[in-house]
């Protein structure tokens, strides 16, 4: 009898710790809720974010059902949409989320500029829509169906200016940013208004288009200046080959990236030269809080390799949203979306997480250095 009591109490501590319990499941919960996931999943972005959140996504949708999170019997159905490289498609994709596929809410896009097309349908149809790492200003004020569980730009960049500035003694900087990529332009804008706040130079400002293979000429004209970091806004692949031509053209001092800059991706294209590189992040793996922990364990058991800041801000995405779907009892979008208004202290693999009520994200932020060829917690 002993045994099967120790067995018992195992096995309820085991589905504790993968599944946060808030509040008791409720009784009227519908039989299946039906969620989209729009997520960029063809092109460029596709390997640097796209794939990472479709696996964290999956996973947190895994242990929604596993353990019975929604109540016994009860299951979310994910639908899964491209939304592209760019912002069309993610129009097209979240149109036929809405008006076919008949979700009850929906994750993503994956680009803030994607986020722009498709947010506003989401709202037109009172859809609850939760951007997961889309990091520009607007994103909520599109519309109050519209939340946010990744940190806007201006937070993650703030932190890694000031740190790179007090602790690194950068003085004088240089700009590179895409021009033409509503998150790159937002991370620019970061990045002057924290330069500003922190009393720095500027030695040079130049610019690229998303697509873009080579940037000698921009380089070689911040190179002549020699700032003591360069401070890049831009998308994985373009920050890769940036910094791979800026250390084989020479340049030795501090690279600087903004959140497209979190993928591994980033450091697996740019190999030994991207150490060294600095990115504020909404996450990093080293945390021990017991949430992310278990988070990382699942996540490697199920796909074999470790999660990434977009697979970490994904899967929390689909767990706030599983919460809030708990709590209204209801595959009813507006319930859904009041309950998601009112998440608090809520345990994530990002620290504890609340919205604002503006429907902005509140959890801590983090610097992040490149070291032995992963990202390290800047100390």
């Amino acid at each position: 009898m002993l045994r099967i009591t120790v067995i018992l109490i195992v096995i309820i501590l085991v589905a504790a710790c993968s599944a946060p319990q808030q509040q008791p499941a409720p009784q009227s919960q519908p039989e299946q809720v039906k969620i989209g996931a729009l997520l960029g999943l063809s092109g460029d972005i596709a390997t640097s974010y796209g794939q990472a959140q479709k696996k964290g996504v999956e996973l947190a949708v895994s242990e929604v059902n596993d353990s019975n999170y929604l109540g016994a019997g009860k299951q979310l159905k994910l639908v899964i949409a491209d939304a592209g490289p760019g912002a069309d498609t993610a129009f097209s994709s979240i149109t036929s989320l809405i008006e076919t596929d008949n979700v009850s809410a929906i994750i993503g896009p994956t680009l803030s500029t994607q986020a722009f097309k498709a947010d506003p349908v989401a709202q037109s149809h009172r859809i609850p829509i939760i951007a997961i790492s889309n990091t520009v200003p607007g994103i909520t004020e599109m519309g109050d169906f519209i939340f946010r569980c990744s940190l806007p730009e201006s937070t993650v960049i703030g932190g890694t200016i000031k740190a790179a500035a007090s602790q690194l003694r950068v003085v004088k900087v240089a700009y590179l940013w895409g021009k033409d990529d509503d998150y790159t332009i937002a991370g620019y804008r970061a990045f002057k208004d924290a330069v500003s706040k922190n009393g720095l130079k500027v030695l040079a400002d130049e610019t690229f288009s998303r697509g873009d293979t080579d940037f000698t000429p921009q380089i070689e004209r911040i190179i002549a200046q020699s700032p003591d970091a360069i401070l890049v806004s831009a998308l994985a692949k373009e920050a890769a080959a940036i910094i791979i031509q800026a250390r084989t053209l020479g340049y030795t001092g501090i690279i600087i990236g903004g959140n497209g800059f979190n993928s591994t991706d980033v450091i697996k294209q740019a190999g030994s030269y991207a150490e060294g590189v600095m990115a504020g992040t909404a996450w990093n793996i080293a945390s021990i809080n017991t949430r992310n922990l278990e988070f990382i364990s699942a996540y490697q058991k199920a796909y074999g390799i470790k999660p990434d800041q977009f697979a970490a801000q994904a899967y929390t995405g689909t767990w706030l949203l599983a919460n809030a779907i708990r709590t209204a009892g209801s595959s009813d979008p507006q319930p859904i979306r009041d309950a998601l208004a009112g998440i608090s202290n809520f345990t994530t693999p990002m620290g504890s997480f609340s919205f604002t009520q503006d429907r902005e994200p509140v959890h801590p932020a983090v610097v992040q250095i490149v070291k032995n060829g992963r990202f390290t917690i800047f100390k």
